[in-house]
């Protein structure tokens, strides 16, 4: 689901798009004097385009008149001089800036994907993946184009007009008032181009995220599309996305024209006026051809100015609504705090978190932080077990009176669960059942902190697993989704994934899942790269892969949703045999859809319509609930049914 923000609607004094980069604050004053001397450098070499006109002047009227060459050559020399210092300024100018917007950029990105990674599921799911993409490449790339262009040529404009305006005055000052009449009709015509373009801005720049999500969609769900042969259908919507997003450019392009034409024909209909009125002039002898020649040529150095203004305006308005939507994405509140030892603030720190891009690097007992004690429980109660640094002890949760529904449900839906409270002792393995829609999954991802329960609370060793920091936490708890992601890499990056272990560890867990003899009979063993997603190997195996991270990590809490699900019989034997000896040293919350993985578990609790209705064991609830045998009996005779054939 798609969280459509609010368009910016942008005042006439544009005190909102001000508002708006005053966000960038963070990340420009750590580089505030080096973009303040590119901005000097700037301004320097406007002024020396200013002084052109006056040797120009003082050539006409001195050298030129009095038939003087070697004056003439000595003013020439003067204007090459100017024009490679204006030059050589120029060039420096882009040299210093190319450092801090290169660092800007780079921050901003890497600060939203770590923010990002610190957000509750809940957030993620108020945004499209082609928009939190849009906001983390595109948006930073238009705050670049700002600070390299409005934020550092705005100042330098102004105070080059300032300066032309004062010597357009003192040289000729009725010229000057020609000049400067269509000043006011150009500020009206700004204010009243402002207020359109941000609208026009901010819809442009969602729209282009929609399509960006479009093309994520089409290729990561190719197969898909290719086997229900629905390429034309996606095309044809894509084709209208497109459309919707050449429309909003086009309405950009088309306000962006008409503020241009203001800005180039308004005063170049007063230049032309300027130089009838100093022809006269001229022609009269009140005027000498110098100084009428330096007057058009100061209004010259002037026009890129007054004709960049529109492309100045539009690009803070570009940057003032993609940093609305970048600041949207910082501005969401984290459930995760920081990693011991972060320091920095998510906004503008200097240099990269060591641990950006190593998701859940976690240390084994023994390593880096298998000496840092585990939480202690505030009231434990009488059968609570010492708490021994780096020990790996089965943990235990609970679930008191525990309410959820997800943040894009429609206001009437029932939540997903409702008073749901159990309690999974240490070492035990509860196996969750229910219809489908019953809640099974949503339990699971409560269980592991994916998201917070909006009523009630859960528990592991009887301290809320809110208060319980995010990497001790992480570390206790391992997960095992129903549709297991890989991540473009080594099949052994997969593994681990951050997790510290060695080589014979990893074997083991990859023996474990029943995956060993496939991964060694790859090219390059476990340091075979997978594609994206790995979209090259089959269901059964991506599955083993995400059960072999569970198994070399030793969890004290494992949460497994349907793990064995694109398992065939045979293979599903093997696994469940090592599984077992997973399970019997830690606690674990395990969805399940096959009798045999019901089997497996301690204990069993039946969701019906988000509620526990039935919890015991197997042979308890078939003889206790009739919803539960119902449940079972046609798995029952599938799972016998299979195994006869």
């Amino acid at each position: 689901m798609h969280e459509h923000t609010p368009v910016i609607s942008v005042p006439a004094a544009g005190s909102s798009t001000a508002r708006s980069l005053r966000k960038l604050r963070p990340y420009l004053w750590p580089r505030r004097w080096r973009l303040c001397t590119v901005s000097a450098l700037a301004a320097l070499a406007s002024l020396l385009a200013l002084a052109m006109p006056q040797v120009v002047k003082w050539i006409v009227d001195g050298p030129v008149a009095r038939h003087d060459p070697r004056g003439v050559a000595l003013g020439g020399l003067a204007l090459l001089l100017l024009g490679a210092a204006e030059a050589s300024l120029f060039g420096v100018r882009r040299r210093l800036a190319a450092g801090p917007l290169a660092d800007i950029e780079a921050r901003m990105r890497a600060d939203l994907h770590r923010h990002a990674q610190r957000l509750p599921l809940a957030a993620h799911d108020g945004w499209t993946s082609g928009q939190l993409l849009s906001r983390g490449t595109s948006d930073p790339q238009v705050i670049h184009m700002f600070i390299a262009g409005p934020l550092t040529f705005l100042p330098v404009h102004a105070a080059t007009l300032a300066v032309g305006a004062a010597i357009l005055v003192s040289q000729q000052w009725l010229l000057a008032l020609v000049v400067l009449a269509p000043v006011p009709l150009l500020v009206i015509e700004s204010y009243r181009f402002e207020s359109r373009y941000a609208d026009v801005t901010r819809r442009a720049l969602d729209l282009s995220g929609d399509l960006t999500t479009a093309v994520l969609e089409s290729v990561a769900g190719i197969r898909v599309i290719k086997g229900f042969r629905r390429g034309e259908d996606r095309i044809a919507r894509f084709r209208d996305q497109v459309r919707r997003v050449r429309e909003a450019e086009l309405d950009k392009a088309r306000l962006l024209g008409g503020m241009s034409a203001v800005t180039t024909v308004l005063p170049g209909l007063a230049t032309v006026a300027a130089l009838a009125t100093g022809a006269v002039q001229a022609a009269d002898g009140q005027l000498s051809i110098g100084s009428l020649l330096a007057f058009l040529g100061t209004v010259a150095a002037l026009r890129p100015a007054v004709e960049g203004a529109g492309g100045l305006l539009a690009g803070c308005h570009d940057a003032a609504a993609a940093a609305d939507r970048y600041f949207e994405v910082l501005g969401r509140p984290m459930t995760d705090e920081p990693d011991p030892g972060d320091g920095e603030p998510d906004v503008g720190d200097g240099e990269p978190d060591p641990g950006d891009g190593e998701p859940g690097r976690v240390a084994e007992e023994g390593g880096a932080r298998g000496d840092r004690p585990t939480w202690t429980s505030r009231t434990p109660g009488p059968d609570a077990r010492p708490r021994s640094p780096g020990a790996r002890r089965p943990a235990e949760l609970a679930f008191a009176r525990v309410d959820f529904r997800y943040s894009d449900a429609p206001a009437g839906d029932p939540p997903a669960l409702r008073e749901v409270t159990l309690r999974v002792a240490p070492g035990e393995t509860l196996a969750v059942v229910g219809a489908t829609g019953s809640g099974k999954s949503t339990l699971a991802a409560l269980a592991a902190r994916m998201y917070d329960p909006v009523a009630g609370r859960i528990t592991l060793d009887g301290v809320d697993i809110t208060r319980v920091p995010r990497a001790e936490l992480r570390s206790a708890v391992a997960v095992a989704f129903d549709e297991p992601v890989l991540f473009t890499g080594t099949v052994m990056d997969n593994v681990l994934m951050g997790a510290e272990a060695g080589a014979d560890e990893i074997d083991e867990a990859l023996r474990a899942a029943g995956v060993d003899e496939f991964v060694h009979r790859l090219a390059d063993g476990p340091r075979t790269r997978v594609g994206e997603g790995g979209m090259s190997l089959s269901g059964g195996q991506r599955q083993r892969i995400a059960l072999a991270r569970i198994m070399v990590r030793r969890p004290r809490l494992a949460v497994l949703d349907d793990p064995l699900s694109a398992l065939d019989l045979h293979t599903e034997a093997r696994v469940q045999d090592a599984l077992r000896e997973v399970l019997a040293s830690t606690t674990a919350v395990v969805v399940a859809h096959r009798l045999s993985t019901v089997l497996m578990a301690d204990r069993v609790a039946l969701l019906e319509g988000g509620r526990v209705t039935a919890a015991g064991t197997h042979e308890e609830l078939l003889a206790a609930s009739p919803a539960y045998a119902a449940l079972m009996t046609p798995i029952d005779v599938a799972a016998h049914g299979q195994e006869g054939a």
